[in-house]
């Protein structure tokens, strides 16, 4: 016998050890031994009940969200991550190995960054901000929360457009727009990307910006996890000034007054562009079973209660006011720290009318008695109000563009965020129902009324949702197009379930 037959023999017997071992074991079992064994990034993985493997599954900020992968792969750079992407995407004759995109963790839905049965990578350990004062640019990567990245620039005297909760990835925020404080003045968090650092899906290793890459770039201001898995973002600064926030709450009886102020907050929104303000209403049963509206105020100058606040500051009653002189950093700790509960959310946008917020609070309310009638243990509910004027967008065209569709709208409009959370699985369908239940009965009312604004924000958007559908159908065809070309395989599409996928879009 031949030393080559000899080999192919061997080579043939150890295949079929290793499809009948894959048999047994189970895809994903076998394709964490891959990466396992692998030299470069071996000891990057973790399995069940390892310590930083545990850490790793409690720390997601939603409890529905804490799945068990069969290992966890923790990358500390580019090129690590593209070790094992094409590890993870290599024809060994096995099933394919599925994972999911850790970045924050945050969205709160089954298997957005976690997975069952597949691998998670976990980019927290690619966590780290850096700025260059030549180019006045900050690299941070997409593990990273908001509250280090403020820290570190405000130390250095600049800041960056991010997100309003501390305890938010960078990562998730950013591929989903990224509404800030300072929107208004400087625009999304999308549109201060400079360049993004991509691993594609055959493992290269690419930036995408203006001049390189521009169609990826574009892509990736909205996108989503459909195109690759983004290791830096390189982000436009300016001076860190300070500002004047914090939360103000009052009694729920005030909210009429409150949607009044609000909306002609909107409507001169263009008379100040420092102020950014939340309207929320709020029931918990850990505050005393009261119901509240907590509002919060952002002016992205030192400047205390400026005018633009005072319809606001002049309804009577409020019951805490923590408004204060302060960096970003103090703002967005106010809404640090993920509950150890189960969470869902959902969005809509509708006109700046008074008659679709005054139905909202109408059905919240209805929510809010069920609720009381039905639910059991520690629960809050929520309901968040927000203006999305055309000026968050008005300079991305220059920078590149982004693929929200924005552009189509000419006047401000409301994103509406109901946000429920609550203890026990056998409470799912019951308040799930609930978070629908508002964000169809107030679309209904709008549509009646003619208030309809055809727009998801993606990052508060339920996966029963098609938030890149709401895009446009010219923007749904620049997505597919880019996909295909920077993803032929549909690598991100058919092994990474997690996400909104361009696959899944319905238009």
């Amino acid at each position: 016998m031949s030393r080559l037959w000899f080999s192919l023999l061997i080579v043939a017997a150890t295949s079929s050890f290793t499809r009948a071992q894959n048999e047994t074991t189970g895809s994903a079992d076998y394709c964490c031994t891959i990466l396992a064994s692998n030299p470069l990034v071996g000891e990057r993985v973790t399995f069940p009940g390892q310590s930083a493997y545990n850490e790793s599954v409690a720390s997601y900020f939603d409890i529905k969200s804490r799945l068990t992968p069969n290992c966890i792969v923790g990358p500390e750079s580019s090129a690590e991550v593209a070790t094992i992407v094409k590890a993870l995407t290599a024809d060994s004759g096995s099933e394919p190995c599925q994972f999911a995109i850790r970045s924050g963790g945050h969205t709160p839905y089954i298997g957005a960054s976690n997975i069952e049965n597949g691998i998670t990578i976990d980019l927290q350990h690619l966590n780290a901000t850096t700025y260059d004062a030549a180019t006045k640019l900050a690299s941070i990567g997409p593990g990273a929360r908001w509250r280090s990245v403020y820290h570190t620039l405000e130390s250095l005297g600049v800041m960056v457009i991010g997100g309003r909760d501390a305890s938010v990835g960078v990562g998730g925020l950013i591929t989903g727009g990224g509404i800030s404080y300072y929107s208004y003045r400087y625009g999304l968090a999308c549109d201060n990307v400079v360049n993004f650092e991509v691993v594609l899906a055959d493992g290269r290793v690419v930036n995408a910006n203006k001049d390189s890459n521009a169609d990826l770039y574009t892509a990736l201001k909205g996108g989503n996890n459909n195109f690759g898995i983004i290791t830096r973002f390189d982000m436009q600064t300016f001076v860190n000034e300070g500002m004047w926030g914090g939360l103000v709450s009052y009694p729920a009886s005030t909210i009429s007054a409150q949607f009044k102020a609000l909306t002609n907050f909107i409507k001169n929104i263009d008379t100040d562009t420092n102020a950014a303000a939340i309207v929320m209403q709020m029931f918990s049963t850990q505050a005393g079973n009261n119901s509240l509206v907590v509002n919060s105020y952002a002016y992205t100058k030192p400047t205390v209660r400026p005018a633009a606040y005072d319809e606001f500051l002049a309804v009577q009653g409020n019951i805490s006011d923590s408004m204060s002189l302060q960096n970003m950093s103090g703002v967005v700790g106010e809404f640090d720290g993920a509950p150890s509960f189960r969470v869902y959310f959902g969005t809509l946008s509708f006109a700046n009318d008074i008659r679709v917020l005054e139905k909202a609070s109408e059905l919240y309310n209805n929510v809010l008695a069920k609720l009381q009638a039905e639910a059991t243990g520690n629960w809050i509910a929520y309901a968040l109000y927000q203006p999305l004027p055309p000026q968050y967008t008005k300079d991305s065209a220059s920078r590149g563009g982004n693929i929200l569709g924005l552009e189509r709208f000419t006047d401000a409009f409301i994103v509406y965020q109901p946000y429920l959370s609550w203890e026990g699985s056998e409470q799912d369908a019951l308040f799930q129902s609930q978070g629908a239940y508002l964000v169809d009965e107030i679309k209904q009312f709008a549509a009646s009324i003619g208030a309809t604004v055809e727009y998801l924000y993606l990052n508060y958007a339920d996966i029963t949702q098609d938030p890149l559908a709401s895009y446009g159908k010219e923007n749904v065809k620049k997505l597919k197009a880019v996909g295909s070309k920077y993803d032929p395989s549909g690598v991100f599409q058919n092994l990474v379930p997690g996400g909104f996928k361009l696959s899944n879009v319905k238009i």
